[in-house]
C-alpha cells in the first residue's frame, strides 16, 4: 500500500500538475474573454459615436478604422478594400468600418476569426419608422 492508501487516511483528488493545467485553461478563457469584450465595446463605441454626429446634423463619412498589435490607430476615409485584406496591407489586428446611411449607422469590425455587426438608428429615424407605421396601421 502507498502513503495515502490506507483505509480512513486521505488523498489529494488534484496533483499540482492538475492546479496548474486548470489554472492556465481558466487564465486562457479569461484572456480571450476580456479580448472579446474589449473588441465588443470598441464596436459599440464607434456605433454611438457616429450615431451622436448624425443626431447632432453633422456629417459622417464612411471610415475604417485600424487597430495594430501596438495599439496603435490609424483611419482610412472611404477606403473599398475588404476589411481583411486592409488588415494584412497595413498589419493591424483589429478593423472597424463605420458605414452611415440616412439616419442609420452600420458598423463592421474584424479580429482574427471574430466578427461582429452592429447597426442603430437615430432617434428621428426610428420616431419617423413609428410614425409610419402607426399611419399605416390606422389610415
Amino acid at each position: 500500500m502507498e502513503q495515502g492508501d490506507e483505509p480512513g487516511s486521505l488523498r489529494p483528488c488534484l496533483t499540482w500538475a492538475d492546479l496548474n493545467r486548470n489554472y492556465r485553461e481558466t487564465s486562457r478563457r479569461i484572456r480571450d474573454k476580456k479580448r472579446v469584450q474589449r473588441f465588443a465595446e470598441q464596436a459599440q463605441s464607434l456605433l454611438d459615436a457616429a450615431l451622436a454626429a448624425l443626431e447632432r446634423g453633422e456629417s459622417c463619412a464612411e471610415m475604417t478604422v485600424l487597430i495594430g498589435d501596438d495599439g496603435g490607430i490609424q483611419m482610412c476615409a472611404d477606403s473599398d478594400w475588404p476589411l481583411d485584406s486592409l488588415m494584412l496591407d497595413r498589419g493591424a489586428r483589429t478593423a472597424y468600418r463605420v458605414l452611415p446611411r440616412r439616419g442609420s449607422v452600420r458598423v463592421e469590425g474584424r479580429e482574427g476569426l471574430r466578427r461582429c455587426v452592429l447597426e442603430g438608428s437615430t432617434t428621428l429615424r426610428a420616431a419617423a419608422g413609428i410614425l409610419r407605421l402607426s399611419i399605416w396601421r390606422h389610415g
